[in-house]
């Protein structure tokens, strides 16, 4: 019998990977339902990968949650993957507020959640620590110079607080740049600036259970999708990547989420994506903890590490799931391709073209 799944933000590249994890990847047989607030969405209407999709209100809508509950019973949903920001911020919430889900989910306490989305709160939790880069709050309406460049000096790199995709991020060479990005970015109320780290771009995946991690697995990120459009080069989605094996990037990143978990007073319980940049050394500092997946999850379902199943497994099947922990080891060389309008492809560095 088929487990009905509810995936939330289906115009997003994100969910849709999650959708083809489980279709192409998984060993379970699923039904997927699927939600957007816009009609324009892509994803509402991917009908080889959604049995049925819905245009719902916003999070935070007063109809939010009667729309969802008439969804799920409707389906008999077994559960959902909760991954635009906003709605796991909201579904959190909620169940801080004492109320129920209309399904099961797996995400981390209202207070890890709303602390790991401002990028300036979680960078605070951590500054006594190696974990993080040297770091400053910038506000737009307030802007101290002498501090900025006492602080970090130039270059230095400069992002949202807040928001995904690259939001406000950019490499900052002097007091006029910073002047200039500032004001073509008045959509931003606080930037955080920090030391300008010019090595590889990590990622770590992390699922926890009541406290205990259970799966891990690493990543990079080369290039970007349309990274013109973007003065950084970052636009959240990337082009060219690398399936990577570092136990030490794990180690780093769990031991930052006990330190959150020890500072909030909740256990750690959910997906968690550790973001790194390394130094001219090449020692990792995180940037950003994201309490959600990514887009290119599917790649690593691909090479083997398929957390989105896990997850569902763990949400059905417990007794059976093995809770022993597990860091996936892909096989070496593997790299991945990602385009607008393209099926994403993996496969070995070394079988890249050559030129000439």
């Amino acid at each position: 019998m088929a487990i009905t799944i509810l995936i939330n933000g289906v115009g997003g590249p994100t969910p849709r990977s999650i959708a083809r994890s489980l279709h192409r990847y998984g060993k379970q047989e699923v039904r997927l339902i699927g939600t957007d607030i816009n009609p324009l969405a892509y994803g509402l209407y991917e009908t080889d990968l959604y049995h049925k999709t819905y245009v719902i209100p916003p999070a935070g809508d007063p109809d939010y949650w009667s729309a969802l509950e008439k969804i799920v019973e409707e389906h008999d949903i077994d559960l959902a993957l909760v991954q635009p920001e906003l709605e796991v911020l909201e579904w959190s919430r909620h169940k801080s507020a004492g109320k129920e889900w209309p399904c099961k989910t797996l995400l981390p306490d209202h207070e890890i959640v709303k602390y790991l989305v401002d990028k300036s709160l979680m960078t605070a939790w951590l500054k006594e620590t190696d974990l993080v880069p040297n770091s400053l709050d910038i506000s737009p309406n307030e802007l101290d110079f002498k501090t900025i460049e006492k602080k970090l000096g130039y270059p230095f790199w400069i992002r949202s607080t807040s928001g995904s995709s690259g939001l406000g991020s950019l490499k900052v060479e002097d007091q006029n740049s910073l002047k200039n990005w500032i004001t073509i970015n008045p959509e931003v109320d606080q930037f955080i600036g920090s030391t300008f780290l010019p090595g590889r771009n990590l990622a770590c995946k992390l699922l926890f259970h009541e406290g205990k991690l259970l799966r891990a697995a690493s990543g990079e990120r080369v290039n970007y999708i349309m990274s013109k459009v973007a003065p950084s080069g970052i636009t959240g989605n990337t082009s060219f990547g690398r399936l990577l094996n570092e136990p030490k990037l794990v180690e780093r990143s769990e031991r930052a989420l006990r330190i959150i978990e020890e500072k909030s007073g909740k256990i750690l319980h959910g997906f968690f994506t550790a973001d790194f940049k390394e130094d001219n050394e090449g020692k990792a500092y995180l940037t950003e903890i994201n309490v959600r997946m990514v887009a290119f999850n599917m790649l690593f379902a691909a090479g083997g590490a398929n957390f989105s199943e896990d997850i569902v497994n763990l949400l059905t099947n417990i007794s059976n799931f093995d809770m022993n922990y597990k860091m996936y080891e892909f096989e070496d060389d593997l790299i991945f391709l990602r385009d607008v309008d393209a099926e994403p492809i993996l496969m070995k560095e070394t079988d890249l073209l050559k030129k000439g």
